[in-house]
């Protein structure tokens, strides 16, 4: 393997790690976003009394 070779695997290592540095920072963004969004529709989705005692 010439210089060069391992220069590059070098290159390839260190674009690999900004690559799942950026995809995991958008992962976050996305599980932020969603949990809001959940928090958002929750109070909606609280069952009453009278839907409680119905399915029994």
């Amino acid at each position: 393997m010439t210089q060069d070779n391992r220069d590059n695997e070098g290159a390839g290592e260190a674009a690999k790690r900004r690559r799942d540095a950026r995809s995991a920072a958008a992962l976050r963004a996305n599980l932020q976003k969603r949990k809001a969004q959940s928090r958002a529709r929750k109070p909606e989705a609280t069952p009453t009394d009278n839907d409680k005692n119905e399915g029994s």
